[in-house]
């Protein structure tokens, strides 16, 4: 008769609780994603505000300026925005720096990205809301924005 087959029930909490607590030591050992240069401690770009376009002290109100904003550490990489402000309106966003890392950033950022640029670009304003599925860009999308808005006087 097999050893397990006995009415030894000890043996098989025993044995089921060591299966469990090595399944779940391997669980926790998985590392969370995060991209290479990050790993490797490398900063990421460190891209500030631009000299305005025009020269004045009206700066933020009157002429052309293109600012960047501060890049933010998301779970999955940093994101920096750059913005164009003319005339004290807020003119073009660009994401300067965004998760590619792989396949699924790739697939997610293609979707978000010209969602959060429409959306900021209607608001005039860092308020926007977070594209579903996008959670971290958005977040971090929201906060380079607000930095440069900060940076160009909006």
């Amino acid at each position: 008769m097999h050893p397990l087959k006995k009415n030894r029930p000890l043996r098989r909490i025993v044995l089921a609780s060591a299966a469990t607590v090595s399944g779940m030591v391997l669980l926790l050992s998985l590392k969370p994603h995060t991209s290479p240069a990050l790993a490797a401690g490398t900063p990421a770009p460190a891209g500030r505000a631009s000299s305005p376009a025009t020269a004045g002290s009206a700066g933020a109100a009157t002429g052309s300026r293109t600012v960047t904003g501060d890049p933010v550490d998301t779970r999955w990489g940093p994101v920096q925005v750059r913005v164009t402000v003319e005339n004290g309106k807020l003119t073009d966003v660009t994401a300067v720096t965004y998760p590619t890392e792989n396949p699924r950033d790739q697939e997610i950022n293609a979707y978000a990205i010209p969602e959060l640029r429409r959306e900021a670009l209607d608001a005039q304003s860092a308020d926007i809301d977070t594209v579903s599925g996008a959670t971290y860009t958005s977040d971090g999308y929201r906060q380079s924005l607000q930095s440069a808005l900060d940076s160009a006087g909006l």
